[in-house]
């Protein structure tokens, strides 16, 4: 099983800005926590003991909250110097991932998944990169993702609205060697310059996970993760509970 994520939280947030300013979006507050303890928690939970931080704007206030609160956590901080793109960032970031295979996730979403699940997959079709996907209806902030019966990606679409269809849930097992040894710059976009360009070669795959899945990037998206964090902690009595934060995402079936 895949033991290192990489959390990429570089982004400027100019969405996010007129609901938290001056933060980088992974440390949004819920509840007086930062919005990154949720997604540190998750793949905690899911069995992750390595982390690589891939940070940019801010990134102090990142890192002095996970060396306060995390003090022994395995840890490692990789700072952009310049915008990178989510390409660049996750190339610089995983020069410093010492196993074959890394997982890859946007510290700005929480999508509760089996990571256990999603690396076997990953290592039995011997994948460049497999996609955690999300099942939605009525959207038009994503675009969708197109399967063949084999679960490789047959083809990527162009946002638009769409009243059913897969969306890309931000969350990859990646196989480190595909973007370090690829031809790639160091400024590039993970999903156009990779993902799309790479649907003829086979090696990538899509695995489809309905559990809870949230982005907080837009204000609406954020106001609605502090609603449901409210509403599950008020029904499974958790707001004294020293271990709340692994009962919420636990209950997270909503």
């Amino acid at each position: 099983m895949i033991k290192t994520a990489i959390i990429l939280a570089g982004g400027l947030g100019t969405r996010l800005r007129s609901a938290v300013a001056d933060l980088p979006k992974c440390m949004a507050p819920v509840n007086g926590l930062p919005f990154i303890h949720f997604v540190i928690a998750l793949l905690q939970k899911e069995g992750i003991e390595n982390f690589i931080f891939s940070l940019g704007y801010k990134s102090e206030a990142i890192i002095s909250y996970v060396d306060t609160q995390y003090p022994v956590l395995q840890k490692k901080y990789v700072i952009e110097t310049k915008p990178l793109g989510t390409g660049g960032a996750i190339k610089a970031a995983c020069k410093q991932v010492t196993e074959k295979n890394v997982v890859v996730v946007n510290g700005d979403t929480l999508f509760h998944i089996n990571i256990a699940e999603l690396s076997r997959f990953h290592e039995t079709h011997d994948a460049g990169c497999t996609i955690a996907l999300k099942e939605m209806k009525s959207f038009d902030r994503y675009g969708a993702v197109e399967l063949n019966n084999d679960q490789s990606i047959k083809a990527f679409k162009e946002k638009q609205f769409c009243e059913s269809g897969t969306i890309n849930g931000g969350v990859y097992a990646l196989t480190s060697a595909t973007i370090l040894t690829g031809d790639y710059p160091e400024v590039f976009s993970f999903e156009k310059e990779y993902l799309e360009k790479n649907t003829e070669n086979g090696k990538l795959y899509g695995v489809i996970n309905n559990d809870y899945f949230i982005d907080i990037g837009i204000p609406e998206d954020y106001q609605r993760f502090q609603d449901d964090y409210k509403v599950i902690i008020a029904k499974n009595n958790l707001s004294s509970s020293p271990n709340a934060t692994l009962a919420f995402l636990n209950a997270l079936t909503i």
